[in-house]
């Protein structure tokens, strides 16, 4: 008996498995307000120099506002004030005659800075002046931020593959909850970044082991609509960040309220179980045969484990030696293995980078940041719905390259639409933020079912490892538009077309048992299971 016959008997996709599935959207409530919250927190609003300083006592102090303006900071094209500089000295001519201003001497701001706080109340740049010569300090919070997600993938995927799902799982929600709540009360920008860097190592914890954990309970027939479904709460979270940000205006507040919902998430823990898989190939037996029991029992199938004896469980999942402990180097010890990790490791990178290059950039597309924002996530669901009904009927390979093909041509096509046509760009932006979405979702479940039981933490924990790579680069690719405008939509492109091209070379799982041992992705062809197969004993 295989275990996904086992599991096909106590049902795969029964009362226990729906609950354990809505007892972790609670803390993945938390991933897209986290990953997405960049955009809000660190908006730079509008503003220009404070202009105290060149207050003489007489003259100056008599202006209007405006005209004080007017003699002491330079306009734009735009006819808007500059940003970053002020004159040396009051100009009062220029009240009288404003058509030189090129050889009037200019100086960066002296007294700091006057933001616009219609829309944010505050936000990192306003609160530590990350503008201008700083702006990209600004920008780079989000790269420190997925550089603990980054560091966090690595690290909890090997300790939940070493110490188990349901463990592991809590120590990330503390983490998260702990640090999260740090960063709200940083007290200066250092301190802030490592608390940011902390706050994604937990994170990456609760978005690779909750996947993880739901997939390796549901049976065959059924992984296809889990993996769908379980990231469903990612693009419905993503369009209600702008809301809760619209409401919470000041970046402080914001982020305890985005981090709060892992308090209710460490007291649903108690509810969920342990992966049987995790505990049968760990030789962890007993445990197991207590969590399919209960799995039995609220399925109402408890008959059947009654008959299921200890040692008939200790053959269901058969690995060489139940003592040895996997870590990443295994995934490099045999040719396919290696091979595989390879090839994930690149269309991993590809599928993170092109989705955060668009997600991150909502202010460049000049529509309101909260309607850009619910249109990204908004036009997420319809990409999951497609997903849904086309990952069995053409296979987990074509879609991951057909979404990564997509995706990039929308970022090359809005290469030659103009910025004044903002709507439309927000248009052709969101159909690829889309095809990015149908991407990413294709990519976890593809990625939970190529890899074995005895390595799935540590494989998508790898993976993970590599997204955040090209997570963390997004923001720095963004800011080469200070080189050329277009170029870092040419790389983005770039970099999908490289990475569906990749995923063509990776082996289709649909409609077959997950790999338990590294011995399963070794051999050459694994059997399509059938429904007879399936419920045979």
């Amino acid at each position: 008996m295989k275990f996904e016959n086992l599991l096909a008997e106590v049902d795969g996709f029964g009362r226990f498995q729906i609950r354990t599935f809505l007892l972790l959207i609670i803390p993945r409530m938390t991933l897209p307000f986290h990953f997405l919250l960049n955009n809000f927190i660190a908006v730079i609003p509008s503003h220009h120099c404070d202009i105290s300083s060149l207050d003489d006592g007489g003259v100056f102090r008599n202006l209007s506002w405006e005209d004080r303006l007017v003699v002491s900071i330079p306009v734009g094209q735009d006819g808007s004030p500059n940003s970053c500089q002020m004159f040396a000295e009051p100009q009062y001519h220029l009240l009288f005659n404003s058509s030189n201003l090129t050889d009037l001497p200019t100086v960066p701001c002296q007294s700091g800075w006057i933001y616009d706080n219609t829309t944010f109340k505050s936000t990192l740049a306003t609160e530590w002046d990350l503008v201008c010569d700083k702006r990209r300090v600004n920008r780079a919070t989000a790269t420190i931020f997925f550089m603990g997600v980054m560091v966090g993938a690595a690290v909890f995927g090997y300790l939940s593959d070493r110490f188990g799902r349901k463990r592991m799982l809590l120590f990330s929600y503390m983490s998260t909850t702990l640090f999260g709540f740090a960063s709200a009360f940083s007290y200066n920008f250092s301190m802030f970044a490592a608390m940011r860097f902390f706050t994604g190592f937990g994170l990456s914890g609760i978005s690779i082991i909750s996947t993880v954990l739901c997939i390796e309970w549901v049976d065959i027939k059924h992984r296809t609509a889990v993996g769908v479904l379980i990231s469903l709460d990612w693009s419905v979270c993503t369009a209600l960040l702008p809301a809760v940000a619209y409401f919470v205006k000041d970046w402080r507040y914001l982020t305890a309220t985005v981090t709060s919902p892992l308090f209710l998430a460490m007291i649903s823990w108690w509810w969920l179980p342990e992966s049987a898989r995790w505990l049968i190939s760990n030789g962890k037996v007993d445990t197991a045969h207590f969590y399919l029991s209960k799995c039995a029992k609220v399925n109402r199938r408890q008959e059947f484990m009654a008959d299921i004896k200890l040692e008939v469980l200790s053959k269901v999942i058969l690995v060489d030696n139940k003592k040895k402990k996997y870590s990443y180097v295994d995934l490099v010890k045999t040719p396919r293995l290696r091979r595989l990790a390879l090839l994930t490791g690149i269309v991993w990178f590809g599928v993170a980078s092109t989705y955060y290059g668009i997600s991150l950039n909502v202010i460049g597309f000049r529509v309101n940041i909260y309607l850009t924002q619910f249109i990204y996530g908004a036009i997420e669901v319809p990409a999951k719905a497609f997903i849904f009904f086309s990952l069995n009927k053409i296979g987990r390979r074509l879609n991951q390259v057909g979404t990564l093909i997509l995706t990039g041509l929308c970022i090359f096509c809005n290469m030659f639409i103009p910025q004044e046509k903002g709507l439309f760009r927000t248009g052709v932006g969101a159909l690829g933020k889309m095809f990015a979405e149908g991407a990413f979702t294709t990519i976890f479940l593809y990625t939970a079912e190529l890899y074995p039981t005895v390595m799935r933490q540590n494989g998508l924990g790898y993976c993970s490892f590599i997204a955040r790579l090209g997570v963390s680069v997004s923001p720095l690719i963004i800011l080469l538009e200070e080189v050329w405008v277009h170029l870092p939509s040419t790389v983005f492109s770039l970099v999908a077309f490289a990475a569906g091209l990749t995923a063509s070379f990776l082996p289709e799982t649909n409609n077959v048992r997950l790999p338990e041992t590294i011995d399963d992705v070794e051999q050459t062809r694994r059997r399509s299971i059938s429904t007879s197969d399936e419920k045979s004993p």
